[in-house]
């Protein structure tokens, strides 16, 4: 029966996830934002909702290693996705492809996730009422993350007009809206069902909310950053694909800042156990692998299918060393 709740939940998160980036990209045209702050902002914060969510359900439910667990494999799945798209495109590497500009995005996503796991190793006992002062830190190097990507998209706040032939069939703004609150509402409903089965998933298993966390959830709640990609992939659009899934590893990183605010039990990241920051590592060690892709421009196509591999590879280790 748990097993059937979780896949029941999960296909809900997915679904509804999915109907949020699709109603996001529609109040994005509508309200003609620029196409970094799509990709990078608006569209990543959609599809990392669910992964929020869960967090946020797993600290409530006394479950703070499928939390943790939960955001650093998914900033870790959503690299593998990374290598899996450009070892499909075969005519044109994404990495080698993509805006330079991206490299920004994936630094601050390598800034926030280094904080993150130095944060859960470090002994600070400094809080400002319930929440952490390193918590405070990530929110405001976030916010200040998100500053300079709008400085460095120049005439990107504001995206030229769109044409008869984008709007048609385009739904209105205001069925955006509603329909983009109606499937955060859907989210906010089935996410603690979903995180209570993975809680009783891992008891019958045996293997911890932690591994549970970093695997079977991490990949649910990472669905729909696979499924916008692909979709963004499909049309051409590598520069959104790649803005959605750094931008995505940077809101996992400062979603640890974020749940400090529902952890009553003292200090947040000091709950996290040690074999989950090793995690956060190989996700540091991953979104930077990506960036190298990207700086590289390598010509040889064996090299990029080596970093691919390599993205890959380090994720599959990642997992076996932490089952063990």
């Amino acid at each position: 029966m748990i097993w059937l709740t979780f896949a029941l939940t999960a296909a809900v998160i997915v679904v509804a996830a999915i109907k949020l980036a699709e109603y996001g990209d529609v109040i994005a045209v509508r309200t003609r934002l620029g196409g970094m702050f799509i990709g990078t902002l608006l569209l990543s914060t959609a599809t990392s909702l669910p992964e929020l969510l869960t967090t946020i359900n797993a600290i409530e439910q006394t479950a703070p290693g499928l939390a943790v667990g939960n955001l650093f494999g998914s900033s870790m799945f959503n690299m593998v996705v990374l290598a899996i798209l450009d070892i499909l495109n075969r005519r044109m590497h994404i990495l080698r492809s993509v805006a330079i500009s991206h490299t920004l995005t994936g630094s601050l996503a390598v800034l926030l996730t280094g904080l993150a796991v130095f944060f859960t190793l470090g002994d600070f006992n400094l809080a400002i009422g319930w929440v952490g002062v390193d918590s405070l830190i990530l929110m405001a190097a976030y916010v200040f993350g998100v500053h300079l990507i709008q400085m460095s998209n120049r005439g990107g706040a504001s995206a030229p007009e769109p044409t008869a032939e984008e709007l048609k069939g385009m739904p209105s703004l205001r069925h955006g809206l509603i329909g983009f609150g109606a499937a955060t509402l859907a989210l906010v409903a089935v996410t603690p069902a979903m995180v209570e089965s993975a809680i009783g998933i891992a008891e019958i298993t045996g293997l911890g909310a932690g591994f549970i966390g970093t695997t079977l959830v991490a990949v649910v709640t990472s669905l729909p950053e696979l499924t916008t990609t692909i979709s963004a992939a499909r049309l051409g659009a590598y520069d959104l694909a790649v803005g959605n899934l750094f931008g995505s590893n940077m809101f996992n990183a400062v979603a640890l800042g974020i749940s400090d605010l529902f952890f009553t039990g003292g200090r947040f990241m000091s709950a996290v156990s040690p074999r989950l920051s090793m995690v956060g590592v190989m996700a540091l060690c991953l979104t930077t692998l990506g960036m190298i892709g990207i700086l590289a421009h390598i010509e040889r196509r064996r090299y990029m299918v080596l970093i691919n591999i390599l993205l890959i590879a380090g994720y599959l280790a990642g997992m076996a060393v932490l089952f063990q």
